[in-house]
């Protein structure tokens, strides 16, 4: 009587002596950069477009934005800002337009200019800031990186 072993299709089966060996996986980022990665991923907060265009009628509506509101208000813009520049380069295939690149350029300088501590400035700062969000938003929004909010 012979023995016969059957093997799962999913079993691992060494290769033939013969077959190339493929190179062992390294890994592309040392254990530093993976904490950065986890770090990041960690602190990422999606798009909510329905929170950009309630921060931007707040900064370019109606009504001068409350004393109360106007730093954190800038703080938000400034995310909002930045979440939409990257939106807007992040993709190699779908390079930005020429208006997005602009509104980008425009945003940076905005982004990192200081809060002023006077309150008409610091509501300036707020309004400056919404029309470049607003300007961005839009754009990304007709060429369809993003979605209308709804």
């Amino acid at each position: 009587m012979s023995l016969t072993v059957l093997v799962p299709e999913n079993d691992v089966v060494p290769p033939s002596a013969d077959e190339p060996r493929t190179p062992q996986w390294t890994t592309p980022l040392d254990a530093e950069g993976l904490r950065s990665v986890l770090e990041r991923i960690k602190n990422w907060k999606p798009l909510d477009v329905e929170e950009v265009f309630d921060d931007l009628d707040t900064a370019i509506g109606d009504q001068t934005p409350p004393v109360a509101v106007t730093d954190t208000l800038v703080d938000r813009l400034r995310g909002h800002l930045k979440q939409l520049s990257d939106i807007a380069v992040a993709d190699e295939q779908y390079p930005p337009t020429a208006e997005m690149l602009q509104l980008v350029a425009r945003g940076v300088p905005l982004r990192e200019e200081r809060e002023p501590a006077d309150y008409r400035q610091a509501v300036g700062l707020a309004r400056r800031l919404a029309f470049v969000t607003s300007d961005l938003v839009e754009e990304l929004i007709e060429a369809r990186y993003i979605k209308e909010a709804e």
